[in-house]
């Protein structure tokens, strides 16, 4: 049987029947379409759409893959525990009765027990990076516009190999806060998301936007083919001949570090607001 290598974290979850604390997890609000398998062991778990809102800080399902979950009576004699029935790792509770849907079901799973394998049927998905400045901002924006599919923060155009929140904010690996866009290109373009990624940051300030100040908060594009790039080029161009004086970075994409757990969806989880990015129509 495969294993998956865990993080204490997720060993703590999955091996040790612990529980991710509410509205932490990556897939708290997670909507694109696709199947959530076992971070364990990669078995297929439960469909994007059986997947609900319960509000209840955790992800909800109100239904799984058939024979992929066990039910058990918890250590406290009242819970049902679900768990792997692959590789016995815990995934959370099931509760009944609750009338959220139709089926009457919630799987109340945490994150750390599950991965997530997009869907590419009926849809054409593509990937961009884009670093300007607080990648808590840039994610809330982006997360507006119709055809993304998902978000990530990260770090990216560094030399350290193992990239932590304190590490970037040093100054000492070199890393911009950045962010990862999956976004269905029937719905939307890359150009047209690289227009919003300009008219969302100040892309003439260098090392910085607004009040944050330093090397991570740089403005970059991190492009995946030379289509991404010649399109970057071509609205930096147009923005110079308006009269910006653009310094954004324009380099190949490297590897994409993700940002620990409470960066994901900051703004989502703390009802705050964005504060140095705002839209600005520029072209």
């Amino acid at each position: 049987m495969k294993t998956n290598k865990l993080t204490p974290e997720e060993d703590y979850v999955i091996n040790q029947k612990g529980t991710e604390p509410p509205f932490t997890g990556k897939y708290f609000q997670h909507k694109e379409a696709g199947t959530y398998t076992c971070r364990k062991c990669d078995t297929p778990l439960y469909r994007s759409t059986d997947k609900f809102e319960s509000n209840c800080g955790w992800p909800s399902f109100d239904d799984e893959v058939p024979g992929a979950v066990n039910r058990t009576t918890d250590a406290d004699g009242v819970r049902i525990e679900i768990t792997c029935s692959n590789c016995d790792g815990h995934l959370g509770h099931v509760f009944l009765g609750e009338r959220l849907t139709e089926k009457n079901v919630r799987h109340c799973v945490n994150s750390l027990s599950i991965e997530f394998e997009p869907s590419t049927q009926g849809a054409e998905v593509q990937v961009a990076y884009f670093a300007g400045g607080c990648f808590w901002g840039t994610e809330h924006l982006f997360q507006t516009k119709e055809g993304v599919l998902s978000t990530r923060v990260g770090y990216m155009g560094g030399e350290d190999d193992s990239p932590s929140y304190e590490l970037v904010c040093s100054g000492q690996s070199g890393h911009a806060e950045a962010l990862e866009v999956r976004f269905d290109t029937s719905q939307t373009s890359y150009e047209e998301l690289a227009r919003f990624f300009f008219e969302i940051h100040d892309p003439t300030q260098i090392n910085r936007q607004g009040p944050d100040i330093g090397e991570q908060y740089r403005s970059a594009v991190y492009y995946t083919d030379e289509d991404q790039k010649k399109t970057i080029e071509k609205l930096i161009e147009l923005l110079k001949e308006k009269g910006y004086p653009v310094v954004t970075e324009l380099e190949q994409v490297d590897t994409f570090w993700e940002a620990e757990v409470y960066h994901q969806k900051y703004y989502d989880k703390t009802g705050k607001q964005p504060y140095c990015h705002f839209y600005q129509k520029r072209f």
